[in-house]
Order: structure tokens, then C-alpha cells, then sequence
């Protein structure tokens, strides 16, 4: 992988290249990318979906979308850090094409932005639930008229994939979904593999699947043009950007999910400050920390230094391994064996042990389990009637509430499976209650 291909500001249906040195100093190709995906449905849906406590209505617990933007903030400094010190190293990229630094702030940014948008109600639970009903419920009714791959796909469905599906996904007025760089649908793609052959190997790009089978085509097309495969796609690569992508959801879901445990009450302010002293002790100011005298901004203080060193940190251990992250073999996270890594498995730890498996959480994510498999159910189970042109009245309103590619004449039984999912999946945690309520007759 070289950085001049990685950075490409092609987007879908393009026929020539896109010249660095040729664009609009006010309004950057990468930049675009961040203004497309925050000006999304699909985005602004994130605002109501579960980051860790579903449904909470507690003000100062986090959303996937504040997830999301603090993700993008991290990955912006992250980007610029590692920008600067890349064309240091490499400044014919700069001399002779024109990148900036900025420009991997804004790539790295834009793909953070983004990197949950796929995610469906109720967390991950809500992956799990989808998956679920195709593996072991109703939806084994499928497997014999699918393909091994279209069928792992729902087996497993995955929210990164489904994210890759949105940022891309051809519809009528909207080719190439919604058009981003190359190098943004890059940095995006944290696992550069379809959900088929699974990887028998403990690299981090082989623990899930990025791709459905639906997007396989352009995928391969997108990767050739960005230099992580060949032709014959006999091996593909991350991204190296997406390495920072990565790094920022780390460092905003070990510290900030930390800091509602706090706030929510379930781990002891005396404890977890502990916990987060070990991480900043080198560089907290004892005096001015000392001064403060509500809990929230002792955490807020000592999440700030938190969040700083651990980029800093993730930007010396990319540095440090450039030339193995260029040529694929780099295998793990930049925080999984860095000096810090101690202290973040603790906090991780106890965020599982107070935070993740409490009460409230499992409450809602069992609710969950039952609102996604209902709907899913009465989705495929019309879908299954319309194909065999045998529907009621009632599966024909069923029918009026799905997206027009289920309808299509165009459109098999995999195309409008991953349709049914995918409409699902954008789904916020209220609409998906509601859509249940209003389908079981609770809603009149």
C-alpha cells in the first residue's frame, strides 16, 4: 500500500481522477464527506439508538449519535497528529501532491462520524437478535434458496456491514449512496472481508465482516482502486487510517462510558477516579484538581487528560509501526498492547462488571430481543406471501410500510431480506417500540 493511493478523493462514478492540488481550498473533497454523513437520515437517527443504557432518558448518558461525534472529534486529532508527522516523513505528498495535514483529520473524522451509522436498536443486542432469528428461529426457512455467503450475512448480521450497505448503496436519485471518497470509504472499513470464508487467523481486520454480499462488487473495485488488493483480491488489507478509526472508538467507549458509570451512580466516584489517576498521573495537575469540588468535574477533568494520552499514545504506536500497518502484517489494535493497556483493561473490566451487565441494561436488552425478532417476523413471513402472490389485506398494509426494494421486480429473495433488515436496523430505539406496538394493536 502506498499513501498517494490510499488518499483518494475518487468517488463512485467518477471517470478521471481527482487532483489534490486541484481542489477548492474552501470546500475540501474530505470535508464534503463529514457534511454528507451528518446531514443523513441515516445519522441523525443515531440521536435516539442505544450506546450502552437503552431507552435511559437520563440526560447525561450518551446516545450513538454524542457516541458518534466524540468518536469523530478524537479521530480528528488523531488523524491531524498522525498527518503531520507522515508528511514529515513522506513530504513528496505534500510537495508534490498537495495533501495537507488536515486532509487525514479529515478522513479520519468523517469515517469516525460514520462508523456506527449502521447499527441497529438496542446496541449490539440488536445485532445479536437479528442474527439470531435467521440461525436458530423462523428465518431457517431461508437457507436452502440463499447462498452459503447471502445466508451468513444473516446469520451474522453485522452493523458495520450495514453501515458500508448505507454509505454506498445504490437507489433511484441516489447513486452511490452518498457519495463519499475513497479513502473515507477506506478509513470506514475496519473488517476488509465478506462474511464468508470465515478467517482462521487472530488478526483484528478477521474478527468480523465489513461487507454484505449485496456490496461485494463495488467493494472489490473500491479496494484495487485504494491499493489493499490486487486483482485478484487473493489477499486485502486494512486501511491504514482505519487503524485511527478504531483507536478513537476505543479510547471515547473505555473513557466516556466510564464516566456515565460514574454519573449514573453504578461505580463509586472514589473508585473509579482511582482508576483513572493511574492513567493520567504523569500528567494531572494535583493542585488544580484539588480545587474542584463536584464530582462531575474532577471526572470531566481527569477524562480529558485520559482521552489526550491515549491519543498520544496511539499516535507514537502507529508511527512506530508504519511500515507494518502499509504492508497488512500489523495484526492488532493500536491500544491493545500499548503502555496503557493495563490500566484500560481495568477500567474496561469494571465498566463490564458494574455497567454493561447491570440491571437496567439487560432489562432493555431483553425488551429488545422481543421487539427485533416480532417485527422481523411479521416482515419476513409477508414477504414470504407477497413472493408466492398469496397475500391479505393485512400483509398487503404490511407491505406499504417496507422499502419500495422489497417490491421490486428486480429485486431476489437475498436483496430483499438484507432490505428488511436494513430497514430495521435504521430504526431508532422509540420508533422500533413503536413499530411493534402499533403492529401488535397496543397503538390506537
Amino acid at each position: 500500500m502506498n499513501w498517494e493511493d490510499l488518499l483518494s478523493l475518487k468517488r463512485y462514478g467518477d471517470t478521471h481522477k481527482r487532483i489534490r492540488k486541484e481542489q477548492d481550498q474552501t470546500r475540501l473533497g474530505f470535508e464534503v464527506d463529514y457534511d454528507r454523513i451528518i446531514f443523513s437520515s441515516e445519522f441523525r437517527s443515531l440521536q435516539d439508538k442505544t450506546q450502552v443504557v437503552p431507552l435511559s432518558g437520563r440526560d447525561f448518558v450518551h446516545t450513538r449519535l454524542t457516541h458518534s461525534l466524540e468518536v469523530s472529534v478524537v479521530g480528528r486529532s488523531l488523524g491531524r497528529q498522525v498527518g503531520q508527522r507522515i508528511l514529515d516523513r513522506h513530504p513528496h505528498l505534500h510537495n508534490i501532491h498537495g495533501f495537507q495535514i488536515h486532509d487525514f483529520g479529515a478522513i479520519v473524522s468523517a469515517a469516525a462520524l460514520a462508523h456506527d451509522i449502521g447499527n441497529p436498536p438496542f446496541g449490539h443486542s440488536g445485532e445479536k437478535a437479528i442474527g439470531r432469528y435467521f440461525k436458530k428461529g423462523e428465518g431457517q426457512q431461508f437457507k436452502t434458496q440463499l447462498t452459503d455467503a447471502q445466508f451468513q450475512d444473516l446469520c451474522d448480521f453485522e452493523g458495520n456491514a450495514n453501515g458500508f450497505r448505507i454509505l454506498t448503496e445504490n437507489r433511484p436519485g441516489r447513486p452511490g449512496g452518498l457519495r463519499l471518497s475513497y479513502a473515507t470509504l477506506g478509513a470506514f472499513i475496519k473488517y476488509p472481508k465478506e462474511s464468508l470464508p470465515i478467517q482462521p487467523t487472530s488478526h483484528i481486520a478477521h474478527k468480523k465482516f465489513g461487507v454484505f454480499q449485496s456490496e461485494a462488487g463495488f467493494f472489490k473495485s473500491l479496494a484495487i482502486d485504494l491499493g489493499l488488493a490486487d486483482e485478484a483480491m487473493s489477499s486485502i488489507h486494512r486501511h491504514p487510517l482505519a487503524f485511527l478509526v478504531e483507536a478513537a472508538d476505543d479510547i471515547c467507549y473505555t473513557i466516556i462510558d466510564f464516566e456515565d458509570a460514574i454519573n449514573c451512580g453504578w461505580i463509586e466516584e472514589s473508585y473509579a477516579l482511582e482508576y483513572l489517576i493511574k492513567l493520567v498521573k504523569d500528567n494531572m495537575n494535583v493542585q488544580t484538581y484539588n480545587s474542584m469540588k463536584l464530582t462531575k468535574d474532577r471526572v470531566s477533568y481527569l477524562r480529558a487528560l485520559a482521552i489526550g494520552a491515549l491519543i498520544d499514545e496511539a499516535v507514537d504506536v502507529f508511527m512506530n509501526n508504519e511500515e507494518s500497518i502499509l504492508s497488512g502484517e500489523y495484526s492488532i489494535g493500536l491500544l491493545d498492547k500499548c503502555k496503557y493497556e493495563a490500566q484500560i483493561t481495568d477500567i474496561k473490566n469494571l465498566s463490564i462488571q458494574n455497567m454493561y451487565q447491570s440491571p437496567e441494561v439487560i432489562d432493555k436488552e431483553i425488551a429488545g430481543y422481543e421487539v427485533l425478532t416480532h417485527l422481523l417476523s411479521v416482515y419476513c413471513n409477508t414477504l414470504v406471501q407477497f413472493n408466492s402472490n398469496d397475500y391479505s389485506q393485512y400483509e398487503n398494509l404490511i407491505l406499504r410500510t417496507l422499502p419500495k426494494a422489497i417490491t421490486s421486480p428486480d429485486a431476489g429473495l437475498y436483496e430483499q431480506l438484507i432490505a428488511v433488515c436494513g430497514h430495521i436496523a435504521i430504526m431508532s430505539d422509540s420508533q422500533a417500540v413503536m413499530t411493534y406496538n402499533t403492529i401488535k394493536g397496543l397503538k390506537l
